[in-house]
């Protein structure tokens, strides 16, 4: 990726700061509870932000904590994710719930393998998990923080690509500061609002367009 060493050790300086001032107020950002954390993570796969917010509330009243959602009645949790869609999201958390009692003695795991290895948790969500929670260097890396990095660097290489993805992985991971989990988030941030999708980006707003090469260029 051309400047990649120079653009990505500028990132956590410039992203961090930006983020605690323009971050939005959402309720899983309240706390740092994997459980909350996971919960969120799973339900916005495929799912609007402000149409998650309701359905995240509703279910933590009903459902509280693990050990609660491994012992759920399956339909309750129908009916709690009823309108979210992806019902196999809703099975696979009960899956790892009952995972986690009975593997990690009811504790959310911290190693990012273990969390890895829980039914329905992918490398995007474990590494969401263990830094957000856990303060991590595990990039969370999805389609968002795909196309910021792919601006930032004017790379024109298919950012859908395994081997693309496993680059961007391992270029955030080197420069991880000890904020891993607002880092984490500030990414997620910048790609979900100022350099959104399908749409232009608000390069006037941007943290990073000092060193942005496609707002350069």
């Amino acid at each position: 990726m051309v400047g990649e060493g120079i653009i990505f050790s500028r990132l956590p300086e410039a992203l961090l700061p930006w983020y605690h001032e323009h971050k939005r107020e959402l309720p899983w950002r309240q706390d740092r509870e994997p459980y909350h954390i996971w919960l969120s993570e799973i339900m916005l796969q495929q799912t609007r932000v402000e149409a998650v917010k309701g359905y995240y509330a509703r279910f933590l009243d009903a459902i509280p904590d693990i050990r609660s959602l491994s012992e759920a009645d399956d339909e309750l949790l129908h009916k709690l994710w009823e309108g979210l869609g992806y019902y196999s999201r809703v099975r696979n958390l009960k899956k790892a719930a009952i995972a986690i009692q009975t593997q990690h003695c009811g504790v959310f795991p911290r190693e990012y393998k273990d969390v890895l290895s829980l039914p329905g948790i992918g490398e995007y969500t474990a590494g969401a998990i263990c830094s957000i929670a856990f303060d991590q260097p595990t990039p969370a890396v999805d389609g968002n923080v795909l196309r910021v990095v792919s601006r930032l660097t004017d790379d024109e290489t298919p950012v859908d690509t395994p081997s693309y993805k496993a680059a961007v992985a391992r270029s955030l991971a080197s420069v991880y500061p000890q904020e891993a989990g607002s880092f984490t988030q500030a990414l997620m941030e910048l790609g979900a609002t100022v350099c959104g999708p399908n749409r232009k980006p608000e390069c006037e707003n941007c943290p990073c367009k000092a060193f942005c090469l496609a707002c350069r260029q």
